[in-house]
């Protein structure tokens, strides 16, 4: 039904394999326990090439597009969605970093050596992402980091942390992204450097990936952390959200999918009055309903991801396709647990994992109100 080429689509059917035999056993075992996705995954990962599916072959990766990203997230997120968000830390996400430099980075982040966590978010600055206060003042040469940010998930296991945040205050009140610039804190992978201290976020769901609140007191960073132009961090920074966007509606999929592929599989076994429950109409309406729902988020979602490969700057497309998906994320879930009954809400089935991950894809990456704002705004101009 998807239009894939068949290179596409042995793509897709590898990653739906690997997620199935390797990713969900890790899955059911460490998620209830909340914990991280283990080294021995991501060294999988960074074999199959997971880590640089869109990083050019040049520099050790697969050179694929935004649809074949998807395309992974989408089955791994059908096992663990944490998994499909492990790879957003490397694919290119480098930001403005060029030269020697970058090329050096590329193939460490190809081969998984060298994953980037993102600290745009503060307590104060979420969806008003332009409203950033942790600053980054001159010393010499060097910089020094002052302030707060908050899910920043992966921080700590992390070999670099993005940093965005405020070295001048903007002339116009009308303008507040101006004077935000981005640096990248390399470091470690399981330390924070000197200065830089955090601590986990407790969450109900999206276990598999550690959120960090982080706290910068004096952290000192040389003249080379600031990457691009100072000042101008602003417009990257919502590219990679905008980016990000339809890669959380192929993660919102996955995670519909995974708790529909358990809520049909229950269904045909289950029995009650005598036969299946799957032979009741009220049951095999909702299956219905729900596989309608994920076939058409799939093809928005295709569509989106074709528009970004083809170089389309697909901003409102974007929201939309992340509006659509997490919602459809959300009630195909919680149907998935309510076919299951009373199983459903127990951690005996992933389809609670399921249900916990959809919900938060309503919240990040801009949450479904800003996704809203956006996609009005494209039509009928900002009031």
């Amino acid at each position: 039904m998807r239009e894939l080429t068949a290179a596409q689509d042995a793509f897709r059917r590898r990653a739906e394999a690997f997620a199935r035999d390797e990713v969900m056993p890790v899955a059911n075992r460490l998620d209830p326990l909340r914990e991280d996705v283990p080294d021995s995954l991501l060294a999988r990962l960074a074999e199959l090439g997971y880590f640089g599916i869109m990083i050019d072959e040049e520099h050790g990766g697969l050179g694929l597009g935004v649809l074949e990203y998807c395309l992974a997230a989408e089955e791994l997120s059908r096992a663990w969605m944490s998994v499909a968000s492990v790879i957003a830390l490397a694919n290119g996400a480098l930001g403005p970093v060029a030269g020697e430099r970058r090329d050096e980075l590329l193939r460490r982040m190809a081969r998984g050596e060298y994953l980037v966590a993102f600290a745009l978010t503060e307590p104060q600055a979420g969806s008003d992402a332009a409203n950033v206060v942790c600053a980054a003042r001159r010393d010499g040469n060097d910089w020094i980091i002052e302030g707060r940010k908050r899910w920043c998930g992966w921080a700590k296991q992390a070999e670099a942390i993005m940093l965005f945040a405020r070295t001048s205050e903007p002339s116009d009140p009308r303008r507040r992204h101006h004077g935000i610039s981005m640096f990248l804190i390399e470091k470690e992978r399981g330390t924070f450097p000197g200065g830089l201290d955090g601590h986990p976020i407790p969450k109900i769901g999206y276990h598999g990936i550690t959120s960090w609140e982080l706290t910068f007191t004096g952290l000192r960073l040389p003249p080379d952390a600031l990457i691009g132009e100072e000042g101008r961090a602003f417009s990257y920074g919502m590219e990679e959200v905008t980016k990000g966007r339809v890669h959380t509606a192929a993660r919102s999929i996955g995670a519909a999918r995974g708790a529909f592929d358990e809520a049909t599989a229950y269904a045909a076994r289950r029995r009650a009055f005598d036969r299946p429950i799957g032979e009741f109409q009220a049951i095999r309406f909702a299956l219905a309903d729900m596989q309608t729902e994920i076939a058409a988020a799939q093809a928005l979602n295709d569509t989106v991801a074709r528009a970004w490969d083809r170089g389309e700057y697909a901003v409102a497309e974007a929201s939309m396709t992340k509006l659509f998906a997490s919602q459809m994320a959300e009630r195909v879930t919680s149907e998935a647990m309510q076919i299951l009954g009373g199983n459903g809400y127990t951690t005996d089935y992933p389809v609670e994992r399921h249900w916990r991950d959809a919900r938060l894809t309503r919240i990040f990456e801009g949450t479904s109100e800003i996704q809203r704002r956006i996609i009005s705004d494209s039509l009928l101009g900002r009031p």
